[in-house]
């Protein structure tokens, strides 16, 4: 096959994934504005998208939208870079000391089993209903994928590498900087990527729990109350838009970082 063709080939191929991409959501669109013209009850629970449309232009006219968007996305950020730096130093803590891997991992373990929302009442007693225990929720949905994944990235040894290092007399921190991070460096980003959606279900969530201050949960809390169910539509998907930006952002950090592997 001739460049010409080949690059021919590519120019063609991106569009088409793309309109592939396209038919489910447009599939389903479709389902869904035809379920919405079915009756009074139908309507009800499928909200004619041109309402959902309405309700977004009124939100976005009345700084509703921003304000609680802008809520949500600083707890979610906040929690997120909390809980992922704390996750990276103890997975790395684990990863390095087998005493302390032999105290923490049991208790590690056993709490990460339990769901946060069940964690929440005593979540209430420490920090209250407001802000800081938003924060801390959203932190503990990060923490625990940073931990397992740095552990498991730093915890894996090459032996060639190792024996390099060994040869040329590295010192422990260049041999984690030049050899054990980068190593565990594509788990480290995969931890980040599954941190996400955990990090935008916690801080729905929590604003729902704790219906106190501006947040996209506290919104669709009012409107469910008030079965404004245009509105709590509009919610969720400005939610969804919200995290998928989020994981667009680290999917180009990870392709930034890991030049190097190409």
């Amino acid at each position: 096959m001739s460049q010409r063709s080949f690059t021919l080939k590519q120019t063609w191929q991106r569009p088409i994934i793309l309109i592939q991409g396209l038919v489910l959501p447009l599939l389903l669109l479709g389902l869904w504005q035809y379920n919405s013209s079915l009756g009074a009850s139908h309507a009800y629970a499928f909200v004619p998208l041109q309402n959902i449309y309405f309700a977004f232009i009124k939100l976005l006219e009345t700084g509703e939208l921003w304000l609680n968007t802008w809520g949500s996305l600083k707890k979610a950020g906040i929690g997120f870079i909390l809980g992922s730096m704390s996750g990276l130093i103890l997975g790395t803590l684990l990863a390095y000391s087998k005493v302390l891997n032999a105290l923490v991992s049991p208790l590690f373990n056993s709490i990460r089993q339990v769901p946060l929302l069940g964690l929440t009442p005593l979540i209430a007693l420490w920090f209250g209903n407001g802000e800081e225990a938003k924060i801390f929720i959203i932190a503990l949905a990060s923490f625990f994928p940073l931990v397992i994944n740095t552990f498991q990235g730093l915890s894996h040894n090459d032996a060639k590498y190792d024996e390099i290092a060994r040869i040329y007399q590295f010192s422990f921190w260049r041999k984690f900087k030049k050899i054990r991070l980068p190593q565990a460096l594509p788990h480290i980003l995969t931890g980040l990527n599954l941190a996400v959606p955990f990090t935008w279900i916690t801080t729905t969530a929590s604003e729902l729990l704790f219906n106190a201050g501006a947040g996209l949960g506290n919104l669709m809390m009012k409107a469910e109350i008030n079965a404004e169910m245009d509105i709590l539509l509009v919610c969720a998907i400005t939610v969804t838009l919200c995290g998928a930006f989020m994981t667009a952002g680290i999917h180009l950090i990870s392709k930034r970082l890991l030049q190097w592997r190409t």
